[in-house]
C-alpha cells in the first residue's frame, strides 16, 4: 500500500449519492473545500439507475447528471471514488481520517473511456449496476453516464489473458497498482451513506433467485429505464413481454420477522411510479399491486395515487403469503383479502415485483475508533434532537443527511443535504472564530 501525505479539508463528505453529493455542492459553493469520498467507482448512488422520480416522472439521470458533473469539475471539492473510509479518530482541532483507495488497475489519468479492453475482454460476469439481468465484462466502464468514466477492471474475475492490455491503445492497463491510504485532516464530517436493499431472498416463501420470473423493485425501475439491460419490457424467463404483472408492497418493510417493523416510505410510490411506466410500455398489461396500507403522504402523492387508479392500476389490499410458479413460468400468488369478505385468495401473474424497503448502514458506526456514533434500535443514524435540527449526530462536529438517518425520498434528501450544509459551515466558523479569540493575545 502506498502512504500518502496528509491533506486538509474543511469537511469530509462520506457518499456520494445525491444527498453526498448536494451537500458537497453547497459547501464547495460557500468557498469551503470538501474531499467526497465514494466506495463504488462512480458516483451518483442508486438515483442514477432509475428510470424517473416520482409524482413528476422527471428523468432520474437528468437530474442527477448534472450534479455528478458539477462535483467532478468543482474546484472546491476533492473526488476519492473507489475508496473507502478506514477509520475516524476525533482529535482537538477536528477529525483525522484515513482513506483507502482502491486500485482500478487501469490509469485514470490516461483512460479515453474508448471501451475497447472491454470488447476484447473474453469473461463474462454479472453486472451489479444492472442487478444481475444482463453482464458485464471483467474490466468494464460501469454504465454510459458514470462519473468519473474510466475503466475498472475486476481483478477477481480476471483469467490475466492480457488482451485488454494488448488493444488499450493508450496504454492505461496497469496490473502493478496498489491501494493508496489517504490521511485527510478535517474540521467537520457530513455522513452521506445511504440506504441497502433489503434481500428478497429472505423471504423464502417469495422464492426470490428461484423463479426467474420474481424480480425485485430496483431491477424493475432498471428493465423500465431508458438505459435498460434490455430492448423493450420483457420476463427473464423466456423473453416475452408480461401481460399480467403483480407486486408485493412491504417486502422487508413492516415485518418484525425480517427485523425491520417500519414502514420504508417510499415503496408505495415508486411502485405506482412503475406501474405508470410499465402501462406506457404495454398499453393492454394489466398490474396489479398487493399491499397493506397506502401512505401517500408527500406533496402530489395523492394526485399521483389517484392517476394510477384512474390509469386503470388495481390496487388490492391484502397480505401475500407465498408465491408458486406453475409450468409455464407464470406465477400463482396467495394472499389474504384484509378488505372484502375475508379469507385467503389466489392470482395468476406472469411476473412479479417484490417491492424492498430500505434497511440502514449500519457499518458507519464502526468508522469512529474513539467516539461512539449512536444508532437507534433498528441502525439509522440517530439525530439528538429533531425538533432543533434535524442533521446533527450524538458528535460534535458530525452532521448526517438522506437516508443515512431513515428512508426518505429524494426531495427530502435533498433538502437534508442542504439542512447538513447548512449547519456544518456554522459549526465551522462558529468553531474557528472560537479558535481565533482563544489565540488572541491580551491587549490586542
Amino acid at each position: 500500500m502506498t502512504e500518502l501525505p496528509e491533506e486538509a479539508y474543511d469537511v469530509l463528505v462520506i457518499g456520494g449519492g445525491i444527498a453526498g453529493m448536494e451537500a458537497a455542492i453547497d459547501l464547495g459553493d460557500m468557498g469551503f473545500k470538501v474531499a467526497l469520498v465514494e466506495k463504488e467507482p462512480t458516483i451518483g448512488g442508486k438515483m442514477l439507475l432509475l428510470s424517473k422520480v416520482f409524482p413528476t416522472l422527471d428523468c432520474a439521470s437528468c437530474i442527477s447528471g448534472t450534479k455528478t458533473s458539477t462535483v467532478s469539475h468543482h474546484p472546491n471539492i476533492r473526488l476519492l471514488t473507489y475508496s473507502e473510509v478506514a477509520g475516524i479518530e476525533r482529535v482537538d482541532s477536528g477529525f483525522v481520517a484515513r482513506v483507502t483507495e482502491k486500485p482500478r488497475y487501469v490509469d485514470a489519468s490516461l483512460c479515453t473511456s474508448c471501451g475497447e479492453c472491454e470488447d476484447a475482454c473474453p469473461i463474462i460476469v454479472p453486472n451489479e449496476f444492472d442487478f444481475g439481468l444482463r453482464g458485464r465484462k471483467a474490466i468494464y466502464i460501469p454504465f454510459d453516464t458514470a462519473v468519473p468514466k474510466n475503466a475498472v477492471l475486476d481483478l477477481d474475475n480476471c483469467i490475466y489473458c492480457m488482451q485488454c492490455e494488448r488493444v488499450c491503445p493508450a496504454d492505461a492497463i496497469n496490473f502493478l497498482q496498489v491501494p493508496k491510504a489517504h490521511t485527510l485532516r478535517v474540521k467537520a464530517i457530513i455522513l452521506a451513506v445511504g440506504f441497502k436493499l433489503f434481500q428478497a431472498e429472505k423471504k423464502k416463501d417469495y422464492h426470490y433467485g428461484e423463479y426467474p420470473n420474481v424480480l425485485t423493485s430496483m431491477q424493475m425501475d432498471r428493465v423500465v429505464a431508458p438505459t435498460r439491460p434490455y430492448n423493450a419490457v420483457i420476463r427473464p424467463s423466456d423473453g416475452k413481454e408480461p401481460q399480467n404483472v403483480g407486486y408485493v408492497l412491504c417486502t422487508g418493510s413492516r415485518d418484525r420477522t425480517v427485523g425491520n417493523p417500519r414502514c420504508s416510505q417510499v415503496c408505495c410510490m415508486y411502485s405506482m411510479k412503475q406501474a405508470q411506466l410499465i402501462m406506457g410500455s404495454l398499453p393492454t398489461a394489466d398490474i396489479t399491486l398487493y399491499y397493506m396500507d397506502i401512505r401517500a403522504y408527500g406533496k402530489g402523492f395523492e394526485e399521483f395515487y389517484r392517476q394510477s387508479r384512474d390509469m386503470g392500476v388495481k390496487f388490492v389490499r391484502g397480505k401475500v403469503g407465498k408465491i408458486e410458479q406453475k409450468p409455464d413460468s407464470n406465477l400463482t400468488v396467495y394472499y389474504e383479502d384484509t378488505e372484502g369478505s375475508g379469507g385467503m385468495r389466489k392470482a395468476d401473474h406472469d411476473l412479479m415485483v417484490l417491492s424492498v424497503g430500505l434497511l440502514p448502514n449500519t457499518e458507519v458506526a464502526g468508522l469512529f475508533k474513539n467516539v461512539k456514533l449512536d444508532l437507534d434500535e433498528i441502525g439509522w443514524i440517530r439525530i439528538m434532537n429533531e425538533t432543533r435540527s434535524s442533521v446533527q449526530t450524538n458528535i460534535d462536529g458530525v452532521f448526517a443527511a438522506g437516508c443515512a438517518t431513515g428512508p426518505k425520498d429524494i426531495p427530502d434528501s435533498v433538502l437534508e443535504a442542504g439542512a447538513a450544509a447548512s449547519q456544518c459551515a456554522a459549526y465551522i466558523r462558529g468553531a474557528s472564530a472560537s479558535i481565533t479569540a482563544h489565540e488572541v493575545p491580551a491587549g490586542i
